[in-house]
């Protein structure tokens, strides 16, 4: 028969306090995001609820710091089926080469309303990609409503 013996040690253990909360101790500390990265989020949130098909298109619209774009897309087939921008010759002029105004994002509404008149596209679902629908973006949806388009 085995007996169990005490196991007396000289020191008493010593027991190391984390800094941490005991929930987080191993989990990576993670940067906060750019905005550009929060942007791509809610454009994610926005699209996992919103898809363009043959008889309801896709308004997408994209802003950058220099331009503003806008497609009108068929997500079931994949293809672009009208599209504008400030890089377009028409609109670069009319607005005379500074395409980060309200104004330009009137003419690419505009221009994006004829184009979808011309393919026969009347309803569409505005996706504003994950932007604010405030300043460009609202004023191109304006000018694209004004067009005839029905969204």
């Amino acid at each position: 028969q085995f007996k169990m013996q005490a196991v007396v040690r000289s020191q008493p253990a010593v027991r190391l306090q984390s800094t941490r909360p005991a929930g987080r101790v191993f989990q990576p500390v993670q940067a906060a995001a750019s905005s550009k990265q929060k942007t791509q989020g809610r454009h994610r949130r926005l699209r996992k609820k919103l898809s363009g098909d043959a008889e309801r298109p896709r308004l997408a619209v994209y802003r950058s710091n220099e331009h503003i774009y806008a497609q009108v897309i068929d997500d079931v087939k994949g293809h672009t089926l009208a599209s504008a921008s400030t890089l377009v010759k028409e609109i670069k002029d009319a607005c005379e080469g500074n395409g980060a105004t309200t104004a330009a994002a009137v003419a690419v509404g505009k221009k994006i309303a004829e184009a979808c008149k011309a393919n026969g596209i009347e309803k569409v679902a505005f996706d504003r990609g994950g932007f604010a629908y405030h300043g460009r973006v609202q004023a191109l949806a304006d000018a694209a409503r004004e067009g005839g388009l029905d969204f």
